[in-house]
């Protein structure tokens, strides 16, 4: 079992930095792959960023290579997602999920465990 809390989120204008954090309880947390979605009003949740277990492979969505960075810390039990250079379209709900195998990464299904995630707003 896997609980997961993120926080970090806020209000910034366009062009800013935000970093976000996961933080979870469990004792096999670094066993699992851990991922980064968002969710905007009337829009289907997106896959943004996932990281494996180790933390040597990572995977971004098209739109944020280059401005999102995933990294853990699995002795701190923690996830970050370092937004770069945000746009008011990066303007969502940010939920950390968590999930066992390295596959299907932007299927929101397969990921069994999820936060109440944490509202980031970007203005123009």
């Amino acid at each position: 079992q896997v609980q997961l809390v993120e926080s970090g989120g806020g209000l910034v204008q366009a062009g800013d930095s935000l970093r976000l954090s996961c933080a979870a309880s469990g004792r096999t947390f670094s066993g699992y792959v851990v991922g980064w979605f968002r969710q905007a009003p009337g829009k289907e949740r997106e896959f943004q960023a996932a990281i494996s277990w180790s933390g040597v492979s990572t995977s971004y969505a098209d739109s944020v290579k280059g401005r999102f960075t995933i990294s853990r810390d699995n002795a701190q039990k923690s996830v970050y997602l370092q937004m770069n250079s945000l746009k008011p379209e990066d303007t969502a709900v940010y939920y950390c999920a968590a999930k066992e195998t390295w596959n299907n990464l932007p299927s929101s299904q397969q990921y069994g465990y999820w936060g109440h995630g944490t509202q980031v707003t970007v203005s123009s």
